[in-house]
């Protein structure tokens, strides 16, 4: 297999699923000792949070084109991102390397084809619901994100800020993300994407009445077929 070179650490919650989804994988499939080739790059968040709010995306890009190309140079075969919110800035850190870059939002469309959709609800920060760069990219696809309502989307966008990277889960929030699920497939969602890498921290498909796509999950597995496993 391919060594994947994973930019971790926003949050390190969801990076370490990641991790242990990948591991766990190759272990089931290639049984004995067998775990994944990894080298794992984990950033502070609190200097990538700062960034997006403050909106200097820029930066954000620079940076984490750098912490890319470091990977590249230590072995890496491929590169992914494991936060859905950074890939606004994923062309740039397809333009630093030269081995492949796995799009989350690629992964997740693909699983979304697969099951004959094309209308999905998207959930995730307020940056990757409200900026198109994620709608967009599986609008190449042939599918089409519904969010939710504005008070909606600060409720989702709150929960992740304040609770999911924190590593609280509560039933409250659980019932919120359900209400919202609720709503947008009252509005025509055929499926729902957990568009922030946290989500699955707090929603499965037992959650919702109609498909739901971890992106988390989703880009694991991904990533574990490119490597060649």
């Amino acid at each position: 297999m391919k060594t994947i070179g994973v930019l971790g650490g926003m949050s390190w919650e969801s990076s370490l699923d990641w991790y242990r989804m990948a591991n766990e994988q190759v272990r089931q499939e290639l049984g004995g000792f067998h775990s994944a080739p990894i080298l794992l790059d984990s950033l502070d968040f609190a200097e990538i949070e700062a960034m997006q709010a403050s909106g200097e995306w820029d930066a954000a890009g620079d940076l984490l084109a750098s912490h890319a190309r470091g990977l590249e140079a230590a072995g890496a075969g491929l590169v992914v991102l494991c936060t859905n919110t950074m890939h606004l800035v994923a062309d740039r850190i397809t333009e630093a390397i030269s081995v492949p870059f796995l799009h989350i939002a690629d992964s997740t469309a693909e699983a979304i084809t697969a099951a004959r959709l094309r209308t999905v609800g998207l959930l995730g920060t307020a940056f990757t619901m409200e900026q198109e760069f994620y709608r967009d990219r599986l609008a190449s696809h042939g599918i089409t994100a519904l969010i939710p309502d504005a008070e909606n989307r600060a409720a989702v966008h709150r929960i992740i800020y304040e609770e999911l990277v924190q590593g609280v889960v509560t039933e409250e929030s659980r019932r919120t993300y359900g209400d919202v699920i609720e709503r947008l497939v009252d509005a025509g969602a055929e499926g729902i994407i957990l568009g922030c890498t946290e989500i699955e921290l707090l929603i499965t498909q037992r959650d919702a009445d109609v498909p739901v796509f971890p992106t988390t999950a989703l880009h694991v597995a991904a990533a574990l077929k490119a490597a060649g496993l």
